[in-house]
């Protein structure tokens, strides 16, 4: 932790971020706009490189609404095959950068069959189906508790800050719980159905690791999905990557200006 931070303060002059931005697969265009550094995950130490199209996997410093954030531009996942250590270090050294708060984005299949692609929902709560935890294994105590509480892991107030700034700039927004699994595959319509039981709005392969560690570090977390596309057995159209891609291109205009505006008013 101390090689890698040590290696950030240098390469940024000591920027020093109050605001943590993970971007998802399509929605990295915010931190091409805003960037005053940015580094490779390849040249940080101890960060893993980032291969899924969509996500250039850079760590970029920025100053938007008069908040320092640092962004990562893609993340990694599960799925490829990464720990889930791996996969949440880069929030914990947020954490050590000095982040208090930490967006979360993804782009996610509709279980509600209310909500459209390219609608954007404010994450209230989420179901773990990864099949593991990231908290597993030895607890550093300096982070965080053994057993630390998950009744609010996404704040209430970052909530209602997100929906008044929603409703200032005329956004439609859903709310709705977040369901993960591990991926690579996408759900099977039956899968769908045990989530749309279970309580579940919207799924995806992503988020709920990096939510789990950032709520034991003790930051506020605010979670934002990109609704891509209705989930399995919804529609009868083939789920595909690329059209995850291509939906939150057309929402990436409405996302950018909800961030810019939570920012402003955080």
């Amino acid at each position: 932790m101390k090689e890698t931070v040590n290696f950030l303060t240098e390469k940024t002059n000591n920027y020093a971020p109050e605001v943590g931005i993970i971007l998802g697969s399509g929605l990295g265009e915010l931190a091409d706009e805003y960037c005053e550094y940015a580094i490779s995950y390849a040249e940080i130490p101890n960060f893993i490189k980032s291969n899924i199209k969509g996500h250039k996997g850079r760590l970029v410093f920025a100053e938007i609404g008069d908040k320092k954030v640092v962004m990562m531009q893609g993340r990694n996942h599960f799925y490829e095959g990464h720990s889930m250590s791996e996969i949440t270090y880069p929030v914990k050294v947020m954490k050590e950068l000095g982040v208090k708060t930490l967006i979360l984005t993804n782009a996610a299949g509709a279980v509600n069959e209310s909500f459209r692609p390219a609608d954007l929902m404010i994450i209230t709560d989420h179901i773990n189906f990864m099949g593991t935890n990231p908290l597993i294994g030895p607890n550093d105590e300096t982070l965080g508790e053994r057993f630390p509480d998950m009744s609010e892991i996404y704040k209430k107030s970052l909530i209602k800050l997100a929906e008044k700034c929603a409703e200032k700039l005329c956004l439609d927004i859903q709310k709705g719980v977040y369901f993960a699994s591990s991926g690579p595959s996408y759900e099977t319509p039956a899968e769908i159905n045990m989530a749309r039981i279970l309580g579940a709005d919207a799924v995806g392969m992503s988020t709920v690791p990096e939510a789990i560690v950032a709520n034991y570090c003790g930051l506020n977390v605010l979670g934002i999905s990109c609704i891509s596309n209705a989930a399995s057995g919804i529609s009868s159209t083939k789920l595909s990557h690329s059209e995850v891609i291509e939906t939150a291109n057309k929402a990436k205009k409405r996302f950018k200006s909800l961030i810019i505006e939570i920012l402003k008013c955080l």
